[in-house]
């Protein structure tokens, strides 16, 4: 098995609620990138609106955990590293 990265850790307390989530110790090196994903346009609002309710969600809030799963409804963009600067201009 290869070394693991230090800086990325996938494994520190997941749970059923948090599987996928991947925690990130500190800076990530484009280098060591080989996609990103982003949202398209469509899917800001939704977005913005879980980020506000993601705390409530977490503590048991039905409404908020609604609004949440409604921004899992978009699927993510994938794009290689090397369309980035058409992405950020």
């Amino acid at each position: 098995m290869a070394d693991k990265d230090a800086t990325v850790d996938p494994d520190r307390g997941l749970t059923a609620a948090s599987i996928g989530e991947v925690r990130i110790a500190g800076a990530v090196t484009l280098s060591k990138a080989a996609a990103v994903h982003a949202d398209a346009d469509d899917a800001e609002a939704d977005v913005a609106a879980a980020a506000g309710a993601l705390g409530a969600a977490d503590q048991g809030d039905d409404d908020a955990q609604f609004v949440v799963d409604g921004a899992e409804d978009h699927e993510l963009l994938w794009f290689g590293v090397q369309e980035i600067p058409s992405l950020l201009g």
